[in-house]
């Protein structure tokens, strides 16, 4: 069910849902992307519009970050839960393990790249890749990757780069890159490799994630996660406002503001 929270597409899917989607797509061959949504990508595209029409091109925008999901809900979107992108993987992972679907990883360094392949491996001794490529290469390379991805006959394409970098080469290749289904996963093969910690469940739960980020990471992520989020609490205080006044309006017997009749 897609559905618009304030302005961006978002796909109100379960985990259920979208592995079976992903799984259709790699049964099928037929191309499906998946975005997932969070609070630094959607306060990033109200000033990319480039960004934004990436994203709302791709066939799911899914709910990544709790920032979004409580954001949906207290705009009355019926959101049942948040489809993070390190899970969502995660499931994948062990969905090509079982049925022997053939993964390809773009993104990282050279070193967080082998150290995610090898623990990918050792969770899953039956899991083969298509193929793997770091995301440190330059633009004139670029020809030479999309030419891997499509000869590596991949069911699925996880890329581990940067927005709007990871959105810009999708836009321009996913058409002709070969793979059935397409995700950006964002730092998600740090996670893997365990060159970043994942937030503990309980902190996930409290929406925390970010402030956990920041503890692993204070000189890189402070700044990001507190202009972020401090652009995205405003944008959605002022869109609750509307909403408010909006229903006040469409009460019953509600008089709508006019000009103003004293003494007249």
């Amino acid at each position: 069910m897609r559905a618009s929270f304030l302005g961006c597409p978002v796909d109100l899917l379960t985990m259920a849902e979208t592995v079976d989607l992903a799984r259709g797509a790699m049964r099928s061959r037929e191309r499906l992307q998946h975005v997932a949504l969070n609070v630094a990508k959607f306060v990033n595209m109200r000033s990319d519009p480039v960004l934004a029409t990436d994203v709302a091109n791709s066939d799911i925008v899914g709910i990544d970050g709790m920032g979004i999901l409580w954001g949906a809900r207290a705009l009355g979107l019926p959101a049942a839960s948040r489809v993070a992108g390190v899970d969502l993987l995660a499931e994948l992972l062990a969905i090509c393990a079982q049925e022997g679907f053939k993964p390809y990883f773009l993104g990282a360094t050279p070193a967080v790249l082998h150290q995610a392949l090898q623990a990918a491996c050792e969770r899953h001794p039956s899991l083969a890749f298509a193929g793997w490529h770091d995301g440190y290469f330059k633009r004139e390379e670029e020809g030479d990757v999309v030419r891997d991805i499509q000869s590596s006959g991949a069911d699925c394409l996880f890329i581990g780069m940067p927005t709007p970098r990871k959105e810009r080469f999708l836009a321009a290749h996913r058409d002709d890159l070969g793979v059935p289904f397409i995700m950006g996963v964002g730092g998600a093969f740090d996670v893997l490799a365990g060159t970043v910690q994942r937030a503990p469940a309980r902190i996930q739960k409290l929406g925390l994630e970010w402030l956990y980020r920041i503890y692993q990471e204070p000189g890189r992520m402070w700044w990001r996660y507190a202009r972020t989020n401090t652009l995205f609490a405003g944008v959605l205080v002022q869109a609750l406002i509307r909403q408010l006044f909006q229903h006040a309006l469409d009460a019953p017997g509600a008089v709508p503001p006019g000009p103003s009749r004293i003494g007249g």
